[in-house]
């Protein structure tokens, strides 16, 4: 069995972060999933998370994000992350902020591996770690009047 090393498409691409924003404007899949397009890439996982009309039981009626000004910069350290713990040939992630409708795309994330298992795995630490750590926060209003902040930090 021959070694990573005598294989330069299993191993990390020289930068593989093509992408990293926070957009006010509507995503698109399409331009993600160009920028994690590479020939040396066996899988690619692609996210997308869209707003929903309910919540916890309650129906969401209007939905908001914001961030904190550093919000991209810390987008791009967990890009950076996992770009370290996995051999990523492409990466992007972008997220929403604004004033958003149910179905409209929140956020979209994408990841190019050699193989799919490692796409996979490397996509799921991608969109949890944003979810966790970015300082983006929903301001939820439901039909009954009441209202809730939820955050990543």
């Amino acid at each position: 069995m021959a070694t990573t090393s005598e294989h330069p498409g299993e191993q990390a691409a020289q930068d593989p972060i093509r992408l990293i924003g926070i957009r006010d404007t509507d995503l698109s899949v399409d331009e993600v999933f160009r920028a994690v397009g590479d020939d040396a890439a066996g899988g690619t996982a692609l996210f997308v998370g869209t707003v929903r009309n309910h919540d916890g039981g309650a129906e969401v009626a209007e939905l908001g994000y914001s961030c904190h000004p550093s919000a991209e910069a810390e987008m791009r350290r967990i890009a950076e992350k996992v770009v370290a713990e996995f051999p990523v040939r492409a990466l992007a992630a972008v997220h929403r902020v604004g004033d958003l409708r149910v179905g409209d795309l929140a956020v979209v994330v994408a990841v190019s591996c050699p193989h799919r298992g490692e796409a996979f795995e490397a996509c799921r630490k991608l969109i949890d770690d944003l979810k966790h750590e970015v300082p983006i926060w929903k301001h939820q209003k439901f039909s009954d009047g009441t209202e809730e902040w939820v955050g990543a930090c």
